[in-house]
């Protein structure tokens, strides 16, 4: 897993901030199309992680992923919902709150992406103590996640955390 490559790798997505769509690609390779996109504005907002949730399920819906019609569909986009919680959550703890979601996908890939104002960089807290309260939320993040970074553009504060996850079937 990584923290701080600034992009994904070419088949899983879309690019973030600051990142052009061909940043890290050799010339056979090309990123996968986005099939679909949402962006939430957060800023200022109050209730923000049912807010995301809501956004998100309503998303998953939109693109048929909920109903699911198997138990392993409905893990996969609880796993969606979750992770959207702990990245929103981590803005508000850590980053004075963030300020809007994207949530995109390929037909492989489902990109959350959070944007804050802060300039800390989030990190799985080691070693992870499984019986304490708080600071699982990169942990949760990490193990859930195919890959997940941070992207930030030069002069411009703040970052966007993005988290990728297979796409529900």
């Amino acid at each position: 897993m990584s923290t701080t490559r600034e992009q994904a790798p070419g088949d899983r997505g879309p690019e973030s901030q600051g990142a052009g769509p061909d940043a890290g690609l050799s010339e056979n390779d090309s990123p996968a199309p986005v099939v679909s996109e949402r962006v939430l504005a957060l800023s200022g907002a109050s209730g923000i992680v049912p807010m995301a949730r809501d956004f998100t399920r309503q998303a998953l819906y939109d693109w048929d992923w909920l109903p699911a019609a198997t138990a392993e569909g409905r893990a996969a986009c609880e796993d969606v919902l979750l992770v959207v919680s702990e990245l929103v959550t981590n803005a508000c703890l850590h980053a004075e709150g963030p300020e809007g979601l994207r949530v995109s996908h390929t037909a492989k890939v489902l990109r959350l992406e959070v944007s804050d104002l802060g300039s800390g960089q989030p990190a799985p807290r080691t070693p992870h103590r499984a019986g304490r309260p708080g600071g699982h939320g990169m942990f949760i993040v990490q193990r859930l996640c195919l890959d997940w970074g941070v992207v930030r553009t030069p002069g411009v504060p703040g970052k966007t955390v993005w988290a990728e996850l297979a796409a529900p079937a």
